[in-house]
């Protein structure tokens, strides 16, 4: 039998820029990144708005338009902003990604053009996927404007939307062409909103930096204020060491079973999906973590004080630990949340790999779950957070 074989290298540079005020007319940060390039040409750009932030940003659109405006010779912004809805429903069906790509259509946005996606990170997730299919890829810049998505999902390399009731299930790898974060764009998040990128800078630290960790709970009571110092040094970091694993841990594209940055996410992702996508994504990761480190304590893996420090953290920032959809059975009497588990390893391939903890900032692949331990650690969290409960009616009383 006759083979041909090449290893082809593929070299790809990734970029996440902080500034402020990204659309103020004296602010060249945009410009400087997608005029970066050999081809001198005019590039054409569609923009595309979270609805939630045009709403609460009345100024917005017309700042992008007049921004634009002033740098014609360079860019063509072919449409006004094109206003979408963001959060979880966005990624619930195909239709959303198709009304992306007609107008990258009718405007004819090439692969030297642009797609950039001002929101959060399922708005990004969906127009990402929509800029990496269409011409087999276009170059898509992503401007996130939430905690959540300046702190983790809008500087990694995925893109995908929900289907068949599993997160993610259509999706692609594609790196944006860059990644510029504005602290400012926070500014009209609601708490909660706000509140759930600090649970993704607590995971990363968990997994990989402990002296990070430690300066998370030397800040917990200014964060909950959102102070805005310590919040813009925890998006910062939390983004780095994000890109930082994405860049060397040697899977950047997960052809392995392995997903370290998804600490705490198996019971996560099913616990969104119960919900109807009422708890929101950094909720449900938070109760992963509690779930897994509690977990991890019942084994003898993690040592208790180092569990109790990292449930008081959560509980510090403002998490709840516990959510009902945690204990819902299915027909056959069985957890449904456990059926997260089986999906996981799924959405990888191969074995089930999940990371737990051996101590504050060193993660573990671990490949089987113990089911009675994992069980005791649901309703050890669920008398904890009815414990807490009690505590802070009393103190109301």
């Amino acid at each position: 039998m006759a083979s041909i074989e090449q290893t082809i290298a593929v070299s790809w540079r990734h970029q996440v820029h902080f500034t402020e005020e990204v659309f103020a007319p004296a602010n060249d940060t945009l410009r400087a990144v997608m005029c970066d390039c050999a081809d001198a040409r005019p590039h054409k750009v569609l923009v595309v708005v979270d609805e939630s932030l045009a709403g609460a940003n009345p100024a917005l659109l017309p700042a992008i338009e007049a921004w634009f405006a002033t740098r014609a010779g360079d860019l063509k912004l072919v449409c006004p902003p094109i206003v979408m809805e963001g959060g979880e429903r966005v990624k619930n069906s195909y239709f959303h990604v198709s009304e992306i790509q007609s107008p990258m259509d009718r405007y004819h946005i090439d692969r030297h053009s642009y797609v950039i996606a001002v929101g959060g990170g399922a708005l990004l997730d969906m127009v990402g996927l929509a800029a990496a299919t269409a011409h087999r890829g276009v170059r898509h810049i992503r401007i996130p404007t939430t905690t959540l998505s300046q702190a983790d999902s809008g500087v990694g390399v995925k893109n995908g939307i929900n289907a068949f009731g599993k997160k993610n299930f259509i999706g692609t790898f594609a790196p944006p062409f860059a990644v510029i974060n504005d602290f400012n764009l926070l500014a009209t998040l609601p708490a909660r909103d706000k509140r759930n990128g600090y649970v993704e800078a607590v995971k990363v630290a968990c997994i990989r930096d402990r002296a990070f960790f430690e300066e998370i709970e030397a800040n917990a009571d200014a964060l909950r204020e959102f102070a805005a110092v310590p919040m813009k040094r925890l998006i910062h970091r939390s983004a780095e060491l994000h890109l930082n694993h994405i860049a060397t841990s040697g899977d950047p594209f997960e052809f392995g079973s392995a997903r370290p940055l998804d600490f705490g996410h198996w019971a996560a992702h099913k616990l969104e999906q119960l919900s109807e996508y009422k708890i929101r994504h950094g909720e449900a990761v938070a109760i992963g973590i509690a779930l897994d480190v509690i977990y991890g304590r019942r084994i003898g893996m993690l040592a208790a004080e180092e569990a109790e420090r990292i449930l008081a953290l959560l509980e510090r920032l403002g998490f709840e630990l516990f959510a009902n959809e945690l204990l819902y059975e299915g027909a056959d009497g069985e957890l449904i949340v456990l059926a997260g588990l089986e999906e996981f390893r799924e959405h990888l391939g191969g074995e089930l790999t999940i990371t737990l903890l051996e101590a504050i900032g060193r993660g573990v692949e671990v490949h089987a779950v113990n089911f009675p331990k994992m069980l005791q650690a649901m309703y050890e969290l669920k008398e904890r957070h009815e414990k807490r409960e009690r505590k802070i009616l009393k103190a109301q009383a």
